[in-house]
């Protein structure tokens, strides 16, 4: 039998047999950015990210409501540097989920007062998601989940999930309501 890196049996991809523990989630992501005060000018300023810790033009933590950090932007590998050109592997897009619909057409009053431009708006049917670029050209989703109840089911129970046009306007009237 084959061992991994830490002495694991290796087994060959196939079906899965057990699903991962269903505690698990994603605690957060770092981004590699070219500048700091610049990544910062989105996070913190535009969309409203608090700084949990800052180790000078190197990195940031930030997160919102007090956790420890929810995203880690880092010039370690890329200071100066410019986004990895369109056709190649990597990160499609970090989804910032948003608690209600209120907070997310917030989101959306910011991102126009900043000026930055928003890529689609689209209805999932499971989600309303807003789509744009960080400074640095990494995807950004700004979203918004329905509860489970509400989800778009097929006939078999499965997800039907769709791709609808999102109305921005009606989004924007429920976070100055």
């Amino acid at each position: 039998m084959r061992r991994g890196r830490f002495g694991a049996p290796v087994r060959k991809l196939g079906a899965v047999t057990d699903s991962i523990d269903s505690r698990v989630d994603i605690g957060h992501v770092h981004l590699k950015v070219a500048d700091i005060d610049r990544a910062l000018g989105f996070y913190r300023d535009v969309l409203g990210f608090d700084v949990t810790q800052r180790y000078g033009d190197e990195a940031a933590f930030i997160s919102a409501g007090g956790y420890h950090h929810h995203l880690g932007l880092n010039t370690w590998e890329s200071r100066g540097g410019s986004p990895p050109p369109h056709g190649t592997t990597g990160l499609y897009h970090v989804a910032i989920r948003y608690p209600d619909r209120a907070a997310l057409g917030d989101a959306v009053r910011r991102l126009a007062g900043a000026g930055i431009p928003i890529s689609g708006a689209t209805d999932h049917g499971v989600s309303e998601a807003i789509y744009l670029r960080d400074p640095d050209g990494n995807g950004i989703e700004l979203y918004r989940d329905r509860p489970e109840a509400e989800w778009p089911r097929g006939s078999d129970g499965s997800l039907a999930m769709v791709n609808a046009p999102l109305d921005l306007d009606a989004l924007l009237a429920e976070a100055a309501g």
